[in-house]
């Protein structure tokens, strides 16, 4: 954890825009892949911490399936980082102190979308904007029983560092019997 907090704290520094999003991979019910992006909200040693919809594609994927693969991509370093393991939901105290640091907009925004579902028309979504501004016009904007945080519990991260011809470093890390992290390094 302490390689991909440096790592993480040097792509702040150099990506240009939204450092902490990565790419998220549930399955279906089929069992078929399904890729997002969504923002990294928290990390620390339980795991990584993202915020959506419980009743959006990736919400119901992951209630019938808590498991997800993630990856960090930082073009302007050369590095990525890969996480996979089982997925948990974050308790409604932690979910309710981070919806309280976001903006009032994305607030309203989480009340008026019904996340993955059709939408007639953007005019509709922007009276369901309308509508919730108004409602939570004055005070706080309480979170939505349906928006929650999830954490992926890694069972493997694996670092990857881009060399010249394609020779790169990989190194993948996977829990320990002993509490810690075992460490081996894979061909590119």
């Amino acid at each position: 954890m302490a390689l991909f907090h440096a790592w993480f704290e040097e792509a702040s520094r150099s990506e240009p825009r939204d450092p902490n999003a990565m790419a998220l991979a549930t399955v279906d019910a089929d069992g078929l892949p399904d890729v997002r992006m969504v923002l990294l909200k928290g990390v620390d040693d339980r795991g990584f911490v993202f915020y959506t919809h419980a009743t959006s594609q990736k919400g119901r994927e992951l209630a019938a399936h808590p498991k997800a693969a993630a990856v960090f991509h930082w073009k302007s370093l050369n590095k990525q980082i890969r996480i996979r393991g089982p997925v948990e939901v974050v308790s409604p105290a932690e979910s309710d102190a981070y919806f309280a640091t976001r903006a009032k907009p994305a607030q309203i925004g989480a009340w008026a979308s019904n996340q993955s579902e059709p939408l007639e028309s953007r005019l509709a979504f922007e009276k369901a904007i309308a509508v919730y501004t108004a409602k939570y016009a004055i005070g706080t904007v309480p979170r939505p029983p349906h928006w929650q945080g999830y954490r992926i519990r890694p069972q493997s991260l694996e670092f990857w560092q881009d060399r010249p011809f394609r020779l790169h470093d990989r190194v993948v890390f996977t829990p320990a019997a002993s509490g810690g992290w075992d460490k081996t390094r894979l061909y590119p």
